[in-house]
C-alpha cells in the first residue's frame, strides 16, 4: 500500500516535472543554504582552534601593560626584565617552561635575495613552549644562548625565498648589520588566526638579539607553558603574585602587567564563530518555510486539477483516508526530493568555499539528518491541508467538475 502510493507520487511529480522543480526549488534553496552555512562554520571554528593551539599548548604570555590611547594610566608603566624571568622560573612551580622574547621587524639579506621577516631573540625554552621543533638541522644550545653566539634558526617562508628546497644548514644570512649562521629550519605553523605568517622569521639566542638588534636588554614577553593536567588559570594566579611581588606593586595598585590565557582566546574565538554560525543557519532556514509555502500553493493546483480524479476514485470505494495519504505522501516525497538535492548542492558549495578559504571541511552529519527530517515535515505540515481538502470533496460534486 505505501510502495504502491509513493510510486503514484512519483508519477505525478513526473507528469509535470519543470511545475515540480520550481516548486521544490525553495527547499533545495533552504537546505543547501543550511547545510553550507554551518559546515563552512564549523570549518572555521576548527581552523581557530587549530590556528590558536599551535601558538602552544596550555599557554600564557606575559607583558608589560601599556598606557591608555589618551596617555592616562592607573598605574606606573614598567618593561619586562630579568629579574620579572627569574621571579617567574623560581617560583612557579606547575609550568613546563617559562621563556622569555623580544621581536623585532628587521630586513633579511641572503646574496641578491631579501626580506621583512620577524626576528625573535629568545631561549631554549620558548620551542618548548611553543610546541616548536625543528625540521631540518637543529635548535640552539643553552651554551649558546649564554654566550650570545650568532647563530639562528629561520621558519619555513624565509627558507623558500632564500634557498628553495634546499638545506641552508651552515650558510650565513645577513639580519639587520650581523652575519647569523644558520643551523636549523623550524617546522612549518602556517598562518595563525590573527592573519600572521608563523613560518616567516628568524630566531636566534636572546642576548645576541638584546646586543646586535635591539641594543637594549628589554624582554618584550614572557611565555609561559603550564604542565600536563594543570589548570592555566591556576598557573595564571601564580604568575600575577609572583609579578607584583617581584615589581613591588602596592596592594591597591593597579598590575603594570598583563596575562593573556590563550586557550581563553581560542574558546572565545571559536564560540563567537559558532554564534554567527548559529545565526546564519537560522537566516537561511527562513527559506524553507518560503518552500513550504510554495509546497503548499501547488498541492491546492494540484488537488483542483485532479478533482475529477479524485471523485472517481471515491466513488469506486476509496476512503477518506486513501485521499490523504496519497496526497500527503506527494507533498512528503515532493518535499525529500528538494531536502536531498539541496544536501548534495549544500556540501558541494561548502566544499569548493573549504578549498577557496582554505578551512577544514567539516560536515555535521547530525545537521544533514535534521535537514532531511525538516523537510520531510515541511512537506507533511505544508501538504496535510490541501490534502485535507482533497480527501473531504464530495463524490457527485467531485464527478460533475470539469
Amino acid at each position: 500500500m505505501v510502495w504502491e502510493t509513493i510510486r503514484l507520487a512519483l508519477r505525478s511529480i513526473r507528469r509535470n516535472v519543470l511545475r515540480s522543480f520550481l516548486t521544490l526549488l525553495g527547499i533545495v534553496i533552504g537546505v543547501a543554504a543550511v547545510i553550507a552555512m554551518i559546515t563552512i562554520g564549523n570549518g572555521t571554528t576548527q581552523k581557530v582552534r587549530t590556528d590558536i593551539s599551535s601558538l602552544g599548548s596550555n599557554l600564557l604570555v606575559v607583558r608589560a601593560a601599556r598606557p591608555d590611547r589618551g596617555g592616562s594610566t592607573s598605574f606606573t608603566p614598567r618593561q619586562l626584565d630579568d629579574k620579572d624571568l627569574d621571579g617567574l622560573r623560581k617560583g612557579l612551580t606547575n609550568a613546563k617552561a617559562v621563556s622569555a622574547a623580544s621581536q623585532k621587524s628587521v630586513r633579511v639579506v641572503y646574496a641578491a635575495g631579501n626580506v621583512a621577516a620577524d626576528v625573535t631573540g629568545t631561549d631554549t625554552d620558548f620551542f618548548v613552549a611553543r610546541d616548536w621543533n625543528a625540521s631540518t638541522g637543529r635548535l640552539f644550545t643553552e651554551q649558546e644562548v649564554r654566550g650570545g653566539v650568532n647563530v639562528c634558526v629561520i621558519g619555513e617562508t624565509v627558507r623558500q625565498q632564500f634557498f628553495g628546497a634546499g638545506d641552508p644548514d651552515g650558510l650565513t644570512i645577513r639580519v639587520s648589520r650581523m652575519g647569523c649562521r644558520v643551523i636549523g629550519v623550524l617546522q612549518p605553523k602556517g598562518t595563525s588566526g590573527f592573519g600572521q605568517d608563523q613560518d616567516n622569521v628568524v630566531m636566534m639566542p636572546l642576548p645576541t638579539f638584546q646586543r646586535r638588534i635591539a641594543g637594549n636588554r628589554n624582554i618584550d614577553a614572557i611565555y609561559v607553558a603550564a604542565q600536563d593536567g594543570v589548570s592555566t588559570s591556576t598557573v595564571q594566579e601564580g604568575i600575577e603574585t609572583i609579578l607584583r611581588e617581584t615589581r613591588r606593586i602596592a596592594p591597591e595598585a593597579d598590575d603594570n602587567f598583563q596575562v593573556r590565557d590563550m586557550t581563553q582566546i581560542a574558546d572565545a574565538m571559536a564560540s563567537a564563530t559558532a554564534t554567527m554560525t548559529g545565526m546564519l543557519g537560522a537566516v537561511a532556514a527562513v527559506s524553507l518555510l518560503v518552500g513550504g509555502i510554495g509546497i503548499m500553493n501547488i498541492m491546492l493546483v494540484s488537488v483542483t486539477e485532479r478533482t475529477r480524479e479524485i471523485g472517481i476514485r471515491l466513488a469506486i470505494g476509496a476512503h477518506e483516508k486513501h485521499i490523504l495519504i496519497q496526497f500527503l505522501v506527494e507533498a512528503t516525497v515532493l518535499s525529500l526530493l528538494g531536502g536531498l538535492i539541496g544536501i548534495v548542492l549544500g556540501l558541494s558549495l561548502a566544499g569548493a568555499a573549504s578549498l577557496a578559504l582554505s578551512i577544514p571541511f567539516a560536515p555535521s552529519a547530525a545537521v544533514i539528518l535534521l535537514a532531511v527530517g525538516f523537510s520531510a515535515l515541511i512537506g507533511m505540515v505544508f501538504g496535510f491541508f490541501p490534502a485535507l481538502r482533497g480527501a473531504r470533496l464530495d463524490p457527485i460534486d467531485a464527478l460533475r467538475h470539469e
